[in-house]
């Protein structure tokens, strides 16, 4: 599985977050590629669905609760990096 990676739209970012919109993709995608990992290592079963919300909570601890509280990935594409996790486990 290729490691996921987080691509924010440009065209939703106030000034501020443009200029910024690397470093944070970056550190946007490290708490998920991190959440992934976990997640692998401990997999006992759960449901695509459980993986997703399992996901979307170890990605958002990963991160300061200000840049957590704004983090609200595209719920279709955090469900496929699931859906990899749980048909590499079978």
């Amino acid at each position: 599985m290729s490691e996921p990676h987080v691509t924010l739209d440009t065209q939703s970012l106030n000034p501020v977050e443009q200029k910024l919109q690397g470093p944070l993709e970056d550190q946007l995608s490290s708490a998920l590629q991190a959440a992934t990992a976990k997640i692998q290592q401990h997999y006992a079963g759960e449901s695509v669905d459980q993986v997703t919300s399992m996901l979307l909570e170890q990605a958002r601890a990963g991160l300061h609760p200000d840049i957590a509280a704004g983090f609200n990935p595209d719920h279709e594409q955090l469900r496929h990096v699931a859906e990899e996790i749980v048909s590499r486990a079978h």
